[in-house]
């Protein structure tokens, strides 16, 4: 299951069944769990912990030093869960001391070709990551968010659950869920009803996230009257109740 090539260090620790590609390199103090499958010429390097039944396709690099000035050699970690695809030429890199110490992703997320996910970044579950797309430091990532490609975040932004980034868009504040954000200057366009008609929300689901939409975005109001409308307005929805907790918690307000 070990191509002979490989270079694996003696304090890694890889389940008897996880696959190991031609020239590929694991580096000390990474585990990696069962059923996970390394090609050819990956670069793994610790702490990092990977879970069971991720793919990591060539030429990708995981756990690598964070691109930090502050960073000294500290020990930090980057933390995996289940299913993950990480197609060709990804770069993943783990935290700095500055923060909590770990860059962490969580299960069935799918990144294609020459995606980067910088330090100290914090990764749910079902997201999709276009080829070309970046996170910088510190950007925070909900459930079903998608990026097309070459999608840019900068860092400390946070990227709301099941919205949609077009192509090439440049995000420099929070996107709130469920909308879909695009353009030079990048801008929030409406709701994503098609995402989310795939996932379940059914018609009165999307309506009451449309209403929402039209008080947060076409009504004219203040982010702070707005943010209290929708607030009297959520009980019953939760929907609507995920967007009023985002909006309560975005530090570097929204893009409106």
């Amino acid at each position: 299951m070990i191509h002979s090539t490989a270079l694996i260090s003696s304090s890694a620790e890889l389940h008897e069944d996880v696959q190991v590609g031609p020239y590929s390199i694991i580096g000390s103090d990474v585990y990696i769990g069962r059923g996970t499958e390394i090609g050819a010429h990956v670069v793994i390097k610790g702490t990092t912990k990977i879970g069971e039944d991720n793919r990591i396709f060539q030429f990708a690099t995981i756990g690598e030093d964070p691109q930090d000035k502050k960073y000294d050699g500290e020990s930090t970690r980057l933390e995996i869960g289940d299913r993950n695809t990480f197609r060709e030429y990804c770069s993943v890199h783990r935290g700095t001391a500055q923060e909590a110490g770990v860059t962490t992703i969580g299960n069935d997320n799918w990144f294609m070709a020459y995606i980067h996910i910088a330090h100290d970044c914090v990764l749910a579950d079902n997201i999709i990551m276009s080829n070309n797309a970046t996170l910088a430091g510190h950007v925070i990532v909900d459930d079903y968010a998608i990026f097309s490609g070459f999608c840019a975040v900068h860092q400390f932004c946070r990227v709301g659950a099941h919205s949609f980034l077009g192509g090439y868009a440049a995000v420099t504040k929070d996107v709130p869920p469920y909308v879909m954000v695009s353009g030079q200057p990048t801008a929030v366009r409406g709701i994503n009803s098609e995402g989310l008609k795939r996932r379940g929300f059914d018609a009165g689901q999307v309506k009451n996230l449309k209403d929402a939409y039209r008080i947060l975005y076409r009504s004219g109001l203040r982010l702070d009257e707005a943010r209290e409308q929708l607030t009297e307005l959520s009980p019953g929805k939760p929907g609507v109740q995920a967007l009023v907790e985002f909006l309560h918690k975005s530090e570097r307000s929204i893009l409106r």
